[in-house]
């Protein structure tokens, strides 16, 4: 898998993957989400590639204290392959190359299948509650 920065010419495909995966939520537009992200660290939005086909994302952040993931999405034809490690490698590397200690990342608490993905590549759960305060509805 080749993993490259998004560029623009990738938007339908990676909206398409994001719903195909599951990770819009009705609150959440992604063109909005896309937008910024690409005012804000947008070398840390990264896109993977196989045989000229888009088959995975990660969006990365880092605010100086905490770096976050968000969107990791890996298609679903091309799960089971190293795709989504690959692509947390290198999404992790960029960060900690930023000055970043630690990253934090959300799931659902439903999405077990998620959980032990992420706890298979060295993510544990904190024990925190996970607070939000929406300022604008995306709908």
């Amino acid at each position: 898998m080749n993993i490259r920065q998004y560029e623009e010419k990738d938007r339908k495909t990676v909206i398409a993957l994001w719903n195909q995966c599951g990770l819009v939520a009705p609150q959440n537009d992604p063109h909005k989400d896309i937008d910024r992200k690409l005012k804000v660290d947008a070398d840390l939005f990264l896109v993977g590639v196989v045989d000229n086909e888009l088959v995975a994302t990660v969006m990365g952040g880092y605010e100086g204290h905490r770096g976050w993931i968000n969107y990791l999405a890996v298609s679903p034809d091309h799960q089971r392959k190293g795709y989504g490690q690959a692509i947390m490698k290198a999404v992790e590397r960029l960060i900690i190359a930023k000055g970043c200690p630690k990253i934090n990342l959300q799931v659902r608490n439903t999405n077990q299948t998620v959980i032990a993905f992420y706890n298979a590549i060295g993510y544990g759960n904190d024990q925190v509650v996970s607070l939000g305060k929406r300022f604008e509805n995306d709908n």
